[in-house]
């Protein structure tokens, strides 16, 4: 870190520094409380989804015994092939975070009435579960961004508010105390010089 000049200079610096700061912070501040709670509203949707991908399989383990049948488990495996996940994004406090849309799945026409009854049931239970599984992903990653940004935003805050405020506040105080001692030692030398010229004079 370069020493500190005690000039006039340095202090238009340092005060505009410090206003510079104090101007940005209530904005950094505000954006951390906007973060904060899209976290915990990110937080509460990944936590529904495991919820609800939990309660759909519970139901789904019910029915085990029938999808044991080898008939049955080469049916699902056949008609399950996805294709792709379809995502776009958004911005939320700033921060582009994908947003799930929906599973598409391969279309795969298969006779009903040869097919058990309660595949075709079983078929979009499953295909149930993929897409909950695969929103949550989506979720879990946003709330990773929201967080990285809120920490990035947090450190922020604390830089301006414990560090670069006290710091430029200080820096202020030292150059106008030296500027003082510089005024007030160039009035008493003045004053000197004045009285010692009245004593030569006279």
């Amino acid at each position: 870190m370069s020493k500190l000049k005690l000039t006039k200079t340095e202090l238009k610096t340092q005060t505009d520094a410090l206003k510079q700061y104090r101007r940005f912070l209530p904005t950094l501040q505000l954006k951390k409380q906007q973060l904060q709670l899209e976290l915990r509203k990110s937080r509460a949707l990944v936590e529904d989804n495991r919820r609800d991908y939990a309660e759909l399989r519970s139901k789904l383990e019910a029915f085990v015994g029938l999808y044991a049948d080898e008939n049955a488990g080469s049916f699902i495996r056949e008609n399950l092939a996805v294709t792709s996940v379809i995502k776009s994004s958004a911005n939320i406090a700033g921060v582009t975070v994908p947003v799930f849309d929906h599973v598409e799945f391969a279309e795969k026409n298969y006779d009903l009435f040869a097919a058990d009854f309660w595949l075709d049931s079983g078929l979009r239970t499953v295909k149930e579960l993929i897409a909950l599984k695969e929103a949550g992903k989506v979720l879990e990653e946003q709330y990773r961004l929201l967080n990285i940004e809120l920490l990035s935003t947090t450190q922020r805050v604390n830089l301006f508010e414990k560090v670069k405020i006290p710091e430029c506040m200080e820096n202020i105080r030292k150059i106008q105390i030296s500027l003082g001692d510089a005024t007030t030692a160039a009035v008493v030398r003045s004053k000197i010089a004045k009285r010692k010229m009245q004593e030569a004079a006279a």
